[in-house]
């Protein structure tokens, strides 16, 4: 049985250490930070929609190649494959989904920073 405990105060630290000692022989225990919220995932599609619309730099690339920019340019691993029969190119191999709630808040700093610099119009405030 997989069990999974949110360290959010005393209680649940108490309840971790006692799981950890109640585990059989070769169990596995992982310690992460929490993933990216769904709060900070919907701010930051709604800032990539925003940079989209304003066309910084003439540059006119989709909320989803902002976002690989982005995310690029945050050190995270994204790759760009030249399209089929001359098509533009497109990013694969990421995915904020799989940030945690750190890293997501440092793409969001970046974009809004990028964003101010290009006096970008936010629809919601930053």
């Amino acid at each position: 049985m997989t069990q999974t405990v949110i360290l959010r105060g005393d209680y649940q630290r108490r309840l971790a250490k006692e799981l950890i000692d109640k585990a059989p022989q070769n169990a596995v225990v992982r310690i992460s930070e929490a993933k990216r919220s769904l709060e900070q995932n919907d701010k930051m599609w709604a800032m990539l929609s925003d940079i989209s619309r304003a066309k910084p730099e003439g540059r006119t690339h989709t909320p989803e190649m902002w976002k690989a920019l982005f995310m690029n340019a945050c050190g995270h691993e994204v790759q760009f494959l030249n399209g089929i029969e001359g098509g533009n190119p497109f990013p694969v191999g990421f995915s904020s989904s799989r940030l945690k709630v750190s890293e997501m808040r440092d793409l969001i700093e970046f974009i809004s920073a990028y964003g101010a610099r290009h006096n970008v119009k936010w629809s919601e405030a930053q």
